[in-house]
């Protein structure tokens, strides 16, 4: 407070005595023990009033005592327990986060980790049941639980990640890490199937590829067996041999399709030796033989970036095959399933006259080499009022199309089409999938639009460099997934001229144990429209066991999802039902068995001093965990910080101060009244 506001308090503590002098004292002629009180009551009273107006500005200072977190993060996969180090990790953990001197010095903080990251408070909630690990969640979630913060973190683990990206460039390198490697870090001989290259799909009475990766952990030479099987039949086999200086191998095999439908396949790799893990020693991979391949071509009389992107796109399904030819250079139209027509123009004449006949399914792809005079003389669906003038158009998604199920990938973040500025007029029914706009300004016309009249389906992309958006795709995602799923659904929606049915089910016809499997259902009303009021269902059933699992499919942005998670390895049929007309889908899938974390035989031990190295830190064994209690003491790295604050509160915010004045005057009549002075 400042000198003024002490002596504005000093004033009314005078004014306030004076005042009760002069109301209980002066000419009083009795001066007992009441009248003492009633002027004490009468005293405080006017104090507190003369207060409130003042209203001094009162400072509180408090000290917060902020301590260094200190993460201890414990692997809950079933890798550890395979490596028979669960007891002693649970037992590690317990002793780091029950330390009392590490409890006074940090803010512990505890959490488990398997495919995700979760807090935990004490051992029992540790099972060692992960089905995947993921180690670079640790790093993700520990930077933005303590941002802008320096701390240490403690990984029990045993290293071996099998999802995710490499976690030892995920931890921050300012914030070290002490990894505790549990497992036997004794090398034992092992030879493992470490990872199978195969398409999906092949093509009947043709041969398919195989590519194998042998792995193998030992000191000594040794010579081994190597086949791939379909039941009881050997396709391929050979011997292969490994030492301590050949440790790997890569075997590629062609294999016969010789059946239509799914076929399940056994890759083995044995040998002489006494190994401790046999259960990496084989692997099962599925491949569905198909009888008929997806012919397409891509017609164009100008070369273009965007040819070379959409047939990489779209033989990404081995399904597909992508034929890129010239107008005048094309003899054959019927020998294609779909024609994707590239910045059509007068060349295309024959070919527009042909399909009137052939009724082939057709993409028609725009830009500023279009022919729009042309393309208004040879198709009904849209017409086309162009200028000379360039513009450039970016995507809007529009999240109530529902021709087929597609989640929105970053549309709106890609790079803008080139097209002739001008306008663009629907004359059919249309479904717009992207609507186009420049800038900020919605031009109300189709960018990516479907169609499909009198069973003969068709799209149209108007603008071109859509090679841009793969490559936008890459750098969000690393990876072209995302947009390829995008372009090979637009193909799957062409190449059907099926009837449209209320019911459409998406399923792969196999999964590996421990994968992801949903199931995604669209139900559609009479006028083909996206029902959000459909009841769907599903039962399970495992064709040996004959056991029936029910769950009800819930509602996302476009479609109904079932996550089927935890099923056992085996074959399974199921039924999809909407419940309020009775409609129904039924198929089948089968779950490889395949665990993953079983895959190991040893920790990690390089990767983890790796991580240590790189976060300036070091790798601890079980035995040496109190070595590592004692490093994190020591460390002066990390001090506890006394802040101190201080609160400026108002007196007139005091609410206590106004229930003290009117207690005082209240008390004051009450005793003046049952004294008979009022």
């Amino acid at each position: 407070m400042n000198k003024i506001t002490i002596l504005l308090i000093i004033v009314s503590v005078i004014i306030a005595a004076i005042l009760t002098y002069f109301q209980y004292f002066y000419k009083a002629k009795n001066k007992s023990k009441l009248t003492k009180f009633l002027a004490f009551l009468r005293f405080i009273a006017i104090f507190g009033i003369l207060l409130l107006f003042i209203n001094p500005i009162i400072s509180r200072k408090t000290f917060e005592t902020i301590k260094t977190p200190l993460a201890v993060v414990i692997d809950n996969s079933n890798s550890i327990a395979d490596l028979k180090a669960d007891r002693v990790s649970k037992e590690m953990f317990e002793k780091i986060i029950s330390n009392a001197d590490l409890r006074e010095k940090f803010d512990v903080q505890s959490y488990r980790f398997d495919s995700e990251f979760q807090s935990v408070t004490t051992k029992e909630e540790i099972d060692f049941k992960g089905k995947q690990t993921n180690i670079n969640e640790v790093a993700k979630n520990v930077k933005s639980i303590n941002k802008n913060i320096i701390f240490p973190t403690v990984l029990i683990s045993d290293g071996n990640q099998t999802l995710g990206e490499d976690y030892v460039f995920g931890f921050d390198s300012n914030n070290k890490v002490y990894p505790l490697i549990v497992g036997d870090t004794t090398t034992y001989l092992d030879l493992k199937v470490n990872q199978i290259n195969v398409n999906k799909y092949a093509f009947h009475k043709n041969k398919f590829p195989a590519e194998v990766f042998i792995q193998y952990a030992g000191t000594k030479n040794i010579n081994a067996s190597f086949s791939i099987s379909q039941g009881n039949n050997i396709l391929t086999k050979q011997d292969v041999t490994f030492s301590p200086t050949k440790k790997a191998q890569i075997i590629s095999v062609l294999l016969p399709a010789d059946k239509v439908g799914l076929q399940l396949y056994t890759v083995k790799i044995a040998s002489s030796e006494n190994e401790k893990n046999t259960y990496n020693n084989s692997k099962k991979f599925a491949v569905e033989i198909i009888d008929q391949k997806t012919e397409i071509a891509i017609i164009s009389s100008i070369l273009h970036p965007d040819l070379g992107a959409l047939k990489r796109s779209i033989e990404t399904n081995s399904a597909r095959k992508v034929t890129i030819v010239k107008p005048k250079d094309i003899r054959e139209l019927n020998k294609y399933n779909i024609l994707i027509l590239y910045q059509p123009n007068f060349e295309f004449k024959a070919i527009f006259e042909t399909n009137a006949n052939l009724k082939i399914n057709t993409w028609i792809v725009t830009g500023n080499d279009t022919d729009y005079n042309f393309l208004n003389q040879n198709q009904s669906a849209l017409s086309f009022k162009m200028s000379g003038q360039k513009e450039d158009y970016l995507a809007t998604y529009n999240s109530d199309f529902n021709l087929f199920a597609l989640d929105n990938i970053g549309f709106e973040n890609y790079p803008p089409l080139e097209n002739p500025f001008g306008t663009i007029s629907t004359n059919e029914n249309l479904s717009v999938l992207l609507s186009s706009r420049i800038r900020n300004v919605e031009t109300n016309a189709p960018l990516l639009a479907f169609g499909d009249s009198k069973g003969i389906r068709s799209a149209y992309l108007f603008g071109e460099n859509s090679w841009k958006w793969r490559a936008k795709s890459y750098l969000d995602k690393n990876s072209f997934e995302e947009y390829d799923v995008f372009i090979d659904k637009t193909i799957q929606y062409l190449a059907s001229n099926d009837a449209k049915k209320s019911l459409i089910v998406n399923h792969e016809r196999f999964y590996n144990s421990g994968d992801a499997l949903e199931i995604t259902a669209q139900y559609f009303n009479k006028n083909y429209e996206l029902d959000e009021k459909a009841r769907l269902t599903i039962a399970v059933i495992n064709n040996k066991t004959k056991q029936v699992k029910k769950y009800d499919l819930l509602r996302t942005s476009n479609a109904f999802k079932v996550n089927l998670d935890g099923l056992e390895a085996g074959q399974y049929s199921f039924t999809v039902k909407e419940l309020n007309s009775n409609a129904s889908y039924s198929s089948g899938f089968e779950i490889l068995d395949f665990d993953i974390e079983k895959q190991f035989v040893n920790p990690d031990v390089l990767k983890l001093k790796q991580l240590a190295n790189q976060t300036k830190g070091k790798a601890y064994v079980p035995n040496q965990v109190d070595e590592l209690i004692k490093v994190l003491l020591d460390n002066n790295d990390y001090k506890t910080i006394q802040k101190a604050i201080v609160k400026n509160t108002p007196i007139i915010d005091w609410v206590w101060l106004l229930i003290l004045i009117a207690l005082a005057l209240a008390t004051e009549w009450f005793v003046r009244k049952y004294n008979g002075l009022l």
